[in-house]
């Protein structure tokens, strides 16, 4: 019987780059999905050029899925801890065609690039879209997900 297929998750709130980098390294992730909807950050090597730099240092392909981002009402109803909002303002989201295209895309690689993890900024995946679109991908493919968490500063 073939071995379920593992999607990994990672966020790098209060993470320096090289730790997330170990982490992902070590899970053995050979592409990595940024599902920000905008890949910038002020965090020393998080932005989208800098990242797919340090990504290709290691082997680690990288793509970015805007699409899959969260609109700018829900980044500010998870900034004031309101994720009830959030999820409502991801789920409306989701029914777009970009994001439907997105998420088609990501389950696509998930089932035959080798492991693939998805990046965005929180911490906690539980209070993160990304758990929400890792959900989606193991009920639709029956993959398995497990949330990476690199150590702290």
């Amino acid at each position: 019987m073939a071995r379920a297929k593992t999607l990994f998750t990672i966020g790098y709130e209060q993470t320096p780059s090289k730790a997330v980098l170990d982490e992902l390294e070590r899970a053995g992730v050979r592409l990595l999905v940024d599902v920000r909807a905008i890949a910038s950050s002020r965090r020393p090597g998080f932005s989208k050029n800098q990242l797919a730099a340090g990504l290709d240092g290691r082997g680690i392909a990288y793509l970015h899925l805007r699409g899959l981002g969260t609109p700018k009402s829900g980044r500010e109803a998870a900034r004031s801890g309101q994720y009830a909002v959030l999820r409502k303002i991801y789920s409306a989201h989701l029914k777009t065609v970009q994001a439907k295209e997105e998420l088609d895309e990501l389950s696509s690689l998930v089932k035959t690039s080798g492991p693939v993890c998805i990046l965005c900024y929180e911490r906690d995946h539980s209070h993160c879209h990304r758990q929400w679109i890792a959900e989606i991908i193991e009920d639709r493919d029956g993959v398995k997900v497990e949330n990476l968490a690199a150590p702290q500063i």
